[in-house]
């Protein structure tokens, strides 16, 4: 082997450590741009083959003819006496060439499969569209309808993000990164927490709005791990260091339970729910708080309520004590009507004796606070047409207008019996 073929063969070999290429793909890479060169020669066979000896770095040309099926019936030596000349003009191109896709191709198998990793950058270049992060070797794209709204990106500045994409191009790896992704929460909990890491602690569900608040629910493999303790730690160390990196977002841990009631009491925390009723028709879950809670659990702008409901996956109806009681209020149906004397009376639509305007007024009392009770002539009434009275049939008040309009279109002597509406319906 020649001083010139041993120089080369150590120059390949040299490169493809440094490049972290193999020999073998940058002599397939030669052997190929070889084969290109000898044909734009005048004379050159229409089919060849060039030959690299890995041992002795000997280049030969060999033309070839192929008969109709494509297989070679004659072979040929057709090495030019100038192509050591052309061989190492067409290596230095094929060479670098190769090196430049070799080198795209070991970054985008470095980021391949990474999609819901987390990586820490250097913020490089800001503007309306989008942020570049600095990840070493290649870097981030971090796309404006990806970042926090209100968080801002100083040059230099470093901080971890979610990866959502990795796109291969001809420039090489595109790596699409998110600040605002859920996933950025469940990431930064596992390298905080190690009980989730190990996989003692889950994390079983999230839900995000980026910049103001996050919930996730937690769930633990060990019953002697308290899950909610482990991701909080210390006097809040581990959480307040996810806090930090989101720049003062808040994060609520709760509980994970398979029954739907605890979890939507939990999620709704830190208020505290009553009641649940779940409609599994309709996926609504109807909770019921003390008055003084609501406001809490429904949150500023709705936004405890929303988050708990994208947590839980139900649709939340918040309502108070109070409220609830005004809806399930039924009033007694029935009518005010003129009887044979003139007198308006109500009578129920279940049957049962008419109550006079007169007698519904005595029956009547009036709460320590001011609001009208029904008194037992109402209950008699209810009681007599088999209803179930939960709330006074419509007040004293409207009864007595009832009746005084009635008397004064008997007394005007039209013999027209009046409205039965006109005292006010159920």
């Amino acid at each position: 082997m020649s001083k010139t073929n041993f120089d080369f063969l150590d120059a390949l070999g040299q490169i493809a450590r440094d490049k972290g290429i193999s020999v073998d793909t940058l002599l397939d890479a030669l052997a190929n741009a070889l084969v290109a060169a000898y044909k734009r020669r005048p004379g050159a066979a229409e089919e060849a083959v060039v030959t690299i000896d890995p041992e002795t770095g000997e280049i030969r040309v060999y033309g070839q003819e192929l008969d109709e099926n494509g297989d070679v019936v004659r072979e040929w030596d057709d090495t030019p006496a100038d192509f050591g000349r052309i061989a190492a003009q067409t290596a230095k191109q094929v060479i670098m060439q190769r090196i430049r896709e070799a080198e795209r191709d070991l970054k985008y198998e470095e980021y391949a499969g990474r999609e819901g990793d987390i990586v820490a950058g250097i913020v490089q270049q800001t503007d309306n569209r989008y942020t570049l992060l600095d990840l070493g070797k290649v870097e981030a794209l971090l796309p404006q309808a990806e970042q926090v709204p209100y968080e801002r990106y100083e040059h230099g500045a470093r901080l971890k993000a979610y990866i959502v994409e990795v796109r291969k191009t001809t420039k090489g790896p595109q790596i699409v990164v998110s600040r605002s992704h859920p996933g950025l929460v469940k990431r930064l909990f596992e390298l905080e927490v190690p009980e989730i890491s190990s996989g003692v602690v889950e994390i079983r569900a999230a839900a995000r709005e980026p910049g103001h608040r996050t919930k996730i629910a937690v769930w633990s493999n060990d019953p002697n791990v308290d899950p909610v303790g482990a991701c909080v730690g210390a006097r809040g160390s581990r959480v307040r260091m996810v806090t930090n990196e989101l720049r003062g977002e808040r994060i609520d841990v709760v509980p994970f339970a398979d029954d739907p009631v605890e979890f939507i009491q939990a999620a709704l925390q830190p208020a505290r729910v009553r009641e649940v009723r779940l409609d599994d028709q309709t996926g609504t879950a109807t909770v019921v708080v003390s008055d003084y809670q609501l406001s809490l659990a429904i949150g500023k702008e709705g936004q405890n309520a929303r988050l708990a409901a994208r947590l839980t996956g139900w649709r939340i109806d918040i309502k108070s004590e109070s409220q609830l009681a005004d809806e399930e209020q039924e009033w007694a149906e029935g009518e005010w009507v003129q009887d044979e004397a003139g007198e308006m009376v109500w009578r129920p639509a279940e049957g049962g004796e008419a109550v006079s305007a007169s007698a519904w007024s005595a029956a009547a009392g009036t709460s320590e606070g001011g609001e009208e009770v029904p008194g037992p002539a109402a209950a008699e009434a209810g009681s007599a047409g088999g209803g179930d009275v939960k709330a006074a049939v419509p007040d004293a008040a409207a009864a007595g207008d009832a009746a005084a309009g009635g008397a004064d279109a008997a007394a005007a002597g039209d013999g027209a019996p009046s409205d039965p509406d006109a005292g006010g319906g159920a």
